[in-house]
């Protein structure tokens, strides 16, 4: 393994992106081999058209195969042929993994909790108990995260990953953040009932997940951020990211109007996401240690 120095200026940010790209490609070739792999296990037959259908089972096997793709296209691009190493890609260094893990996951639980709370006196949200018990919740919450932690895992090595390494290299930390989080916030653009604000909730996610990145914990701070956002979500009964992944037992209504409480869409479509998002991210700033920044 020989490093390969990307330079600055306008010739580096384009091996940057020539290399972010390689990576992309690699990954997502890869990624939909062992999708479609893991598909066929389930099934016992290759069938691209079961992963339209979106569901837990469906969720967990994309999540892994496209984990497994987008972590050989890190070990090949990133480690192997750029040179980076496991510090510098960020999935060791300082800081214990599961301990960061878990700051990250109880930082996206709060700020997810925080964005449904505020719905109750802003917007007129409201939860109602249906069918089942508190042990029926806790099963289908403990299933619901194990199928939506690789999934989570998958767009943190995809998108806070090599791109994100490669380009803050060049540019600097606080603009590849940006740049990487505007692609995150447009990856989502085709999810069911989207609105603008949605993107640019998600957007704003892929800030916060950015930042965490650059803490402690590294990649794993990041995964636990996304995980423990997404499962809040789902656990309270809404959507996540526009999906119905809601945990029976709770039923959600988001109240209104759209703009305020995310609507069909869940709470990632409103102004209070927008909030607990802004928040979640000045926490995370403070994670960072001192001398390293964002710049």
């Amino acid at each position: 393994m020989s490093r390969r120095e990307l330079g600055g200026g306008w010739k580096g940010l384009l091996k940057a992106i020539g290399w972010s790209v390689a990576f992309g490609v690699e990954g997502l070739v890869l990624g939909i081999a062992a999708v479609l792999g893991l598909g066929a296990l389930i099934q016992g037959k290759v069938d691209a058209n079961w992963f339209s259908s979106p569901g837990l089972l469906q969720a967990f096997a994309q999540g892994a195969g496209l984990t497994i793709g987008f972590g050989i296209a890190t070990y090949h691009i990133g480690h192997r042929v750029v040179g980076r190493t496991w510090d510098e890609l960020r999935w060791t260094g300082p800081g214990p993994a599961g301990s960061w893990f878990g700051r990250g996951m109880l930082l996206g639980l709060a700020a997810a909790a925080l964005a449904m709370t505020l719905g109750l006196g802003v917007a007129g949200a409201n939860w109602s108990t249906g069918e089942g018990t508190l042990l029926d919740w806790s099963r289908s919450a403990a299933l619901t995260g194990g199928a939506l932690a690789l999934p989570a895992l998958s767009e943190e090595i995809i998108f806070r990953g090599v791109p994100l390494v490669l380009l803050a290299g060049v540019v600097g930390r606080g603009k590849a953040i940006l740049v990487t989080s505007v692609l995150f916030g447009l990856s989502h653009w085709g999810n069911p009932d989207v609105t603008s604000l949605g993107l640019v909730n998600i957007g704003l996610a892929g800030i916060l997940l950015g930042t965490v990145f650059f803490a402690p914990g590294g990649i794993w701070t990041a995964w636990g951020a996304h995980l423990g956002w997404n499962l809040s979500l789902a656990a309270l009964g809404a959507p996540v990211s526009g999906l119905p992944l809601a945990i029976p037992v709770l039923e959600y209504s988001p109240g209104g109007p759209v703009w305020v409480s995310g609507g069909a869409f869940g709470p990632e479509g409103g102004v209070l996401a927008s909030v607990a998002m802004i928040g979640a991210i000045a926490v995370a700033i403070r994670w960072i240690p001192k001398g390293e920044g964002t710049a």
